[in-house]
C-alpha cells in the first residue's frame, strides 16, 4: 500500500505503519486514526479498499507538509542559515552540533570515528 508516495509495510499495525511516512510521528498517526475512525491495531494487509481510500484522504486533508516537500523545506532553511552567515549556518556547514551541545567529549556521530594520535607516549615516573 502506498500513501503520500511512501510504501507502507503490510505486516505492521496501522498506528506504527503510518509513522513510515516522513513527517508523520506517533502523535500525528494517532490523530489520523482517530479522525478516520479506523482501529489503530488493525494490520495494513487487513484494511478494506474503502478504509485505504479513507486513510489516503485523511492524510491528504491534514494540511501539513510531508515527504519530499518537507525535506526540501528543511534543506532550504539550512541553506538560508548558511547563506546569511549565521552561527547555526556555520555549525551546519562544519557538520557540528548546532544547538549548543558540548563537543569536547561527545558528538562522536558528527565528528566521526576516533583517530589515534601518533607518537603520543605516556611519561614514566
Amino acid at each position: 500500500m502506498r500513501i503520500a508516495g511512501t510504501s507502507i509495510p503490510s505486516e505492521k499495525r496501522l498506528i506504527i505503519a503510518l509513522t513510515y511516512i516522513y513527517g508523520i510521528g506517533p502523535k500525528r498517526s494517532q490523530d489520523i486514526c482517530d479522525k478516520s475512525k479506523i482501529d489503530k491495531s488493525i494490520r495494513i494487509k487487513d484494511l478494506s479498499t474503502e478504509q485505504e481510500e479513507l486513510l489516503r484522504k485523511t492524510v491528504a486533508d491534514l494540511g501539513v507538509t510531508l515527504e519530499s516537500d518537507l525535506k526540501r523545506n528543511i534543506s532550504q532553511d539550512v541553506k538560508r542559515l548558511q547563506d546569511i552567515g549565521s552561527y547555526r549556518g556555520f555549525r551546519h556547514r562544519r557538520k557540528l552540533p548546532a544547538r549548543g551541545q558540548r563537543t569536547k567529549t561527545n558528538s562522536r556521530t558528527k565528528r566521526g570515528k576516533k583517530v589515534a594520535v601518533a607518537n603520543k607516549k605516556k611519561v614514566a615516573k
